[in-house]
């Protein structure tokens, strides 16, 4: 075995520091890179032998790419620490499902999960509150502000430019950046007694609880009974057994099952549906009209 390959080994074999940011920072650049084909014996033998070793080689060899992409994450004021740590399970998974014989190397290919697991990692850390929830919200996020050709809000033309661009509504881009422009805000703010500006502009100074609304709750009751009685006079005008069905299999707090009606009635569960189907359906259109 060459003096190289055994230092190689040697240096693998080590682990990396933890306790210290830039101490680790420094032992993942001292990793050496491996050649094309190193990577590809690595990624065979992981395949081919499930080689735990393998594996290990392949991701520490690649930890100083995580380290390149986690920097440029910063600017979301969360720890770089905490995005290399995300970015490193991203890698891990990357390494299980790389295949060799598909021409592109390793790096070209744990791109894409080493920035999907850092991506959901800001967005459920950036904010206390989630700014991104659906898929077009999850686009702009990362998308917008190296969109924005200016400081500030927006006009008019720039965000159909961005909506175009981006493959999203003009609402959805305008809503996006309300959000990001916002900022996360203590309830009540219960900090200095002395600071009585800050709380006066607190939530909790402007905010009212409604639940306890005499007017609300006479409201809720006679719409509750409204619909209660309604509910009662659509079913009185259903046949016996349509009735006893939809009463077992929905009002009921011990539902009965369709094997159990079915027995009773002495039909098919599949006929016991379609009654149950039917008496749903006309129960809707004498609600509705």
């Amino acid at each position: 075995m060459s003096k190289d390959l055994v230092l190689r080994n040697q240096t693998l074999a080590l682990p990396l520091p933890t306790g210290n940011l830039d101490q680790y920072i420094q032992a993942a650049f001292s990793v050496p890179v491996l050649s094309a084909e190193e990577e590809r014996t690595l990624s065979l033998r992981l395949q081919q032998d499930n080689d735990i070793d393998a594996a290990r080689r392949l991701v520490m060899s690649h930890l100083r790419f995580v380290v390149r992409v986690a920097r440029g994450y910063s600017g979301y004021g969360l720890a770089l620490g905490d995005l290399i740590q995300e970015g490193n399970i991203g890698l891990m998974k990357a390494v299980k499902r790389f295949d060799p014989d598909r021409g592109v190397r390793l790096v070209s290919f744990a791109v894409h999960w080493v920035r999907a697991e850092i991506h959901e990692y800001i967005l459920r850390n950036w904010r206390i509150v989630k700014v991104a929830t659906t898929k077009a919200q999850r686009k702009l996020f990362f998308n917008l502000r190296s969109a924005k050709k200016r400081l500030g809000w927006m006009n008019r033309d720039e965000v159909n430019a961005v909506a175009e661009d981006l493959g999203v509504k003009p609402e959805t881009v305008l809503e996006m950046e309300s959000r990001l422009s916002g900022q996360d805000i203590g309830f009540d703010l219960s900090g200095s007694e002395d600071d009585e500006n800050a709380r006066q502009f607190a939530p909790a100074a402007y905010l009212t609880d409604r639940s306890n609304d005499p007017a609300l709750a006479v409201e809720q009751q006679d719409w509750e009974q409204q619909n209660t009685s309604n509910l009662f006079a659509a079913l009185a005008q259903l046949d016996t057994r349509s009735r006893t069905i939809l009463e077992e299999r929905w009002l009921s707090e011990d539902k009965t099952t369709l094997q159990e009606l079915a027995a009773r009635f002495e039909v098919s569960a599949e006929r016991i549906r379609q009654l149950e189907k039917n008496a749903i359906n006309k129960l809707k259109k004498t609600l509705v009209s």
